[in-house]
């Protein structure tokens, strides 16, 4: 696994790293053991970078990760987010980035993760109650501190990127991204290689519709904990109009010799060193899959096949049931 450079402070990374949120809630049923054994699959494979946060679970991802990486400290590049709020039960309080909340924040998730400090700390969402200089002043005091090393944001616009960089420097944005994704293309991704910061990519597989598994939206009806039986893109229209799409790029995955998903994770790491994909699994199976993407060369041609197959903007439905936590 080779590494990356993200942002202009140090950080280096595999260039594949490992989202935990489903080995804990959202994606249908858990299995602890095998989760932790995916983690260790990961770090023998060369995976560095962890990517958790306080709100998977919730607060339970970020227990099942540490315990995880116990003894295996420094081989991990550990990510964490607060922001938003969920209470022990699941249910919402809504976006805080008021300063004494960062830092009860950061206190609480070092506790449960059973370290001293956080590689990589993202603000989960932009809490427009609360200018984003008071929010970023309080997280660069845990990096004078030495419970952070580096700051992170995640689905910031290009304004409130710079106006959190003038602050102190960003490392990273952290948004969505795939082929069925591109929205950052347009204004996100020119922002922050202006700024000289490192993007990385959550949901690269695009929640899984891009691995072709799912034929019908009924494929995901029998499990009321996966949050997908209720998003936009995976319902009626939207989903026939989307999985159109898959079609066509499984013709090309197959043509290849490859998986759909190693073909879509292909394609994000195509886009730029400057971009780190974080696909989320809770098996090893599909981590093992997933890490041989990586290997995978894509030419000029079959990167304008791709595009041709999925256009920017030719997804339909929204990203989520509801935007309104999203800084655009």
């Amino acid at each position: 696994m080779h590494t990356r450079k993200l942002g202009s402070q140090g950080l280096e990374v595999s260039a594949e790293g490992l989202g935990c949120m489903g080995m804990s809630e959202f994606y249908g049923a858990t299995d602890e053991t095998e989760a932790m054994a995916t983690i260790h699959r990961a770090l023998e494979l060369g995976v560095t970078l962890l990517d958790t946060s306080d709100i998977y679970g919730p607060f339970t991802n970020e227990r099942l990760v540490g315990r995880a990486i116990a003894g295996r400290r420094d081989a991990v590049v550990l990510a964490t987010k607060f922001g938003n709020v969920r209470r022990e039960d699941g249910s919402w309080m809504g976006v805080n980035g008021r300063p004494e909340y960062v830092h009860a924040a950061c206190e609480a998730s070092l506790e449960r993760l059973g370290v001293q400090h956080v590689d990589l700390y993202y603000q989960h969402r932009v809490d427009k109650t609360v200018p984003i200089e008071e929010t970023v002043g309080a997280m660069a005091e845990l990096v004078a501190e030495g419970k952070v090393r580096y700051l992170g944001l995640s689905e910031a616009s290009p304004e409130t990127i710079r106006r959190a960089h003038a602050v102190h420097p960003i490392s990273v944005l952290q948004t969505e991204y795939s082929v069925w994704a591109r929205d950052p293309e347009e204004r996100i991704l020119p922002a922050v290689r202006e700024l000289g910061i490192g993007f990385v990519a959550y949901s690269p597989l695009g929640r899984g519709f891009l691995t072709g598994t799912f034929g019908t939206p009924e494929a995901l009806a029998a499990d009321e904990t996966d949050f997908r039986r209720t998003h936009p893109r995976f319902q009626g229209d939207n989903f026939r109009r989307n999985r159109q799409m898959v079609e066509r790029l499984e013709r090309i995955a197959g043509e290849k010799g490859v998986k759909p998903a190693q073909l879509a994770l292909a394609w994000v790491l195509h886009q730029g060193q400057d971009i780190v994909p974080i696909p989320g699994t809770k098996r090893r199976s599909y981590l093992e899959e997933n890490v041989a993407a990586a290997g995978i060369d894509l030419s000029e041609d079959d990167l304008r096949r791709i595009d041709e197959a999925a256009p920017r903007g030719a997804t339909a439905g929204d990203r989520y049931a509801d935007m309104r936590h999203i800084d655009i």
